[in-house]
């Protein structure tokens, strides 16, 4: 066989090598693109079904979802609990900012502007100390449950450090401080898109 011959030869051989393992990857990835994609809706309705009650909508949540524009223009994904054709829920993520980074929430409020529930989602704070905004550690992110925007008034929802009237961490202030400040915010957000969110076609 020539040097000729053998340098052909290789170069095919080296081309279908290439050629099948760039076939597996994009064939990988496809698959493992699909499968986080449908573990993350699973995530989202989780969350959703834990501030949004089952028993107010007769709707697919992650189908009637709306996009807001923030006070920064950005878009807010805002998912609607409906039932007999009339917004019963709404609920959207909001965002604080903790000793660990950004803290992930979802919030539910009613047509009236009471919470129905806020869960956090995403965040990296200490554990055994911020992380107690998880409501599997503590019934603490519960207790927001209820209120409003006016109440407690709004120059009262801060940590009770900061002359507020909410619980903080012992050795953990920020995480609790973020938290609720993100909430006041979400319901802020609420009222000045509320006709916006409410409208049904």
């Amino acid at each position: 066989m020539s040097a000729r011959t053998m340098t052909l030869t290789h170069a095919m051989v080296l081309g279908s090598f290439c050629l099948g393992f760039g076939l597996l990857v994009a064939t990988t990835d496809h698959f493992t693109h699909d499968e986080i994609a449908l573990r993350a809706i699973d995530d989202l309705q989780n969350s959703l079904t834990q501030v949004i009650p089952p028993g107010i909508h007769d709707n697919n949540l992650v189908k009637d979802a709306v996009t807001v524009k923030n006070d920064e223009g950005k878009p807010v994904t805002v998912y609607r609990a409906i039932k007999a054709g009339q917004v019963t829920g709404l609920a959207y993520e909001i965002i604080g900012s903790g000793y660990g980074g950004e803290i992930h929430l979802i919030l539910g409020v009613t047509p009236e502007g009471h919470i129905l529930g806020v869960r956090a989602t995403e965040f990296r704070e200490t554990p055994g100390l911020g992380d107690r905004i998880d409501a599997a550690k503590s019934n603490w992110i519960t207790k927001f449950t209820g209120l409003s925007l006016g109440n407690p008034p709004v120059d009262k929802w801060k940590v009770k450090k900061d002359g507020g009237v909410f619980d903080q961490f012992s050795g953990a202030t920020i995480t609790p401080r973020g938290v609720v400040a993100a909430i006041r915010r979400g319901l802020e957000f609420f009222a000045a898109h509320k006709a916006q969110m409410l409208e049904t076609h």
